[in-house]
């Protein structure tokens, strides 16, 4: 696999260590800056916003630009938003300073994605969206933690500029390693819209979006499943959420390998073991050994199926894939808001911190479905194209 790949792969890590790390950090931010912790957690929700809003916005605004000057800017963008953020010197700044990082994260990813693609072949789509996007996951397993630890020992400063520093290591990377690749082939903006008309490519966005809510509803609740629920000690949460991230690290591989050569069963098989592993949590969370099995097998399924969701997304695009591949980005955001809000509505209607695991088990099912007719849709097309091919042989 092409160095470049991996390359993309710390850039995401960078970002994704951004997005998630204020979660852990929401006391010392909202002491330091005189607000509420409800307040501060509006960091996460403005990230989340731009992310939604400026990455199609952005990429309709690079899509005559060289790939690789793209990702420079993008990732340039995305280190001033974060600089802005460790030089604020009050809560709007820092506001700013997120929003303008992410609106880099939608696009970077959309572009990172088609880029790693082309530097790998078709035939390695899925290896190359594996590896790029486990920057995600090593950001959970390792970033996430450990910018909390720095920011609760260093102040939470320390965290945005150690993530900014490697930020400009990775633009090194982009500027030294990823190649001048032939311009891209401009099909215009009628025609990267006109991809929406597809209705496989919807299915495909809802797929992204209810699978990642699923993720999400459960996630999120995790720590008070884990400490009321199974009766862990506070002290265990940090290593449950680890092993979780491991099996995230290992499913995302796992998935992008076959994603290769079977990417509609790999969407169909890792949906079906995330809401039957959901399912069986939510019943024998009482037992901590169960429980433990559970959230490895949890991660495992989780994120086993996301190579293929955006595969899925750049393939039902066809020759318009990059606003498509980062429309994906944002519903997997409207994913990640939606899970923990319906997740917390379930709490807050008294159902108990097992609610959001069944929950999510629902959510995954109801993605299964859309990944089920994303797969009789395609074979619908496919029937027609072939009777076409036979009219006209005959």
């Amino acid at each position: 696999m092409p160095l470049a790949v991996y390359v993309l792969g710390l850039s995401v890590f960078c970002i994704g260590t951004s997005e998630f790390m204020v979660s852990g950090l929401l006391p010392e931010l909202a002491s330091d800056l005189a607000v509420s912790i409800p307040d501060a957690g509006l960091l996460i929700s403005g990230y989340a916003l731009g992310v939604v809003v400026g990455g199609p916005v952005l990429t309709l605004a690079t899509l005559r630009v060289p790939r690789k000057t793209a990702l420079a800017g993008l990732l340039g963008l995305f280190i001033v938003g974060q600089t802005i953020g460790a030089l604020a010197s009050g809560y709007a700044m820092l506001m700013t300073g997120r929003v303008v990082a992410a609106l880099a994260q939608g696009a970077f990813f959309g572009v990172g994605s088609v880029v790693a693609v082309e530097l790998a072949g078709p035939q390695r789509r899925g290896r190359a969206l594996a590896i790029m996007f486990s920057g995600l996951t090593v950001a959970t397993v390792l970033g996430v933690p450990a910018g909390t630890v720095l920011g609760q020992y260093g102040g939470w400063r320390t965290s945005f500029w150690v993530v900014d520093a490697l930020a400009v290591l990775a633009l090194l990377g982009v500027l030294l390693l990823v190649p001048r690749l032939a311009p891209p082939r401009h099909v215009g903006v009628r025609a990267e819209f006109g991809a929406f008309r597809r209705p496989r490519v919807w299915v495909a966005l809802a797929t992204s979006m209810l699978t990642q809510a699923a993720v999400f509803c459960c996630f999120s609740y995790l720590a008070p499943l884990f400490t009321d629920v199974s009766g862990f000690p506070q002290g265990a949460v940090s290593p449950l959420l680890m092993l979780f991230g491991v099996g995230c690290f290992a499913g995302n591989l796992i998935g992008g390998r076959f994603a290769d050569r079977h990417l509609q069963a790999t969407l169909y098989a890792g949906t079906t073991a995330m809401a039957v592993v959901l399912a069986l949590l939510s019943v024998l969370s009482h037992d901590k050994w169960a429980t433990v099995v559970a959230v490895a097998a949890f991660g495992v399924a989780a994120f086993s199926i996301n190579p293929a969701l955006q595969a899925q997304v750049m393939r039902e695009a066809g020759d318009a894939p990059t606003l498509a591949t980062t429309t994906n980005t944002s519903a997997f955001n409207v994913g990640n808001t939606l899970g923990p809000w319906l997740g917390g509505l379930a709490i807050s209607a008294g159902l108990g911190f097992t609610a959001p695991a069944w929950l999510g088990a629902l959510l995954a099912v109801a993605g299964l479905g859309a990944a089920l007719v994303a797969g009789v849709l395609r074979r619908g097309e496919s029937a027609d194209s072939d009777e076409r091919s036979a009219a006209v042989r005959g």
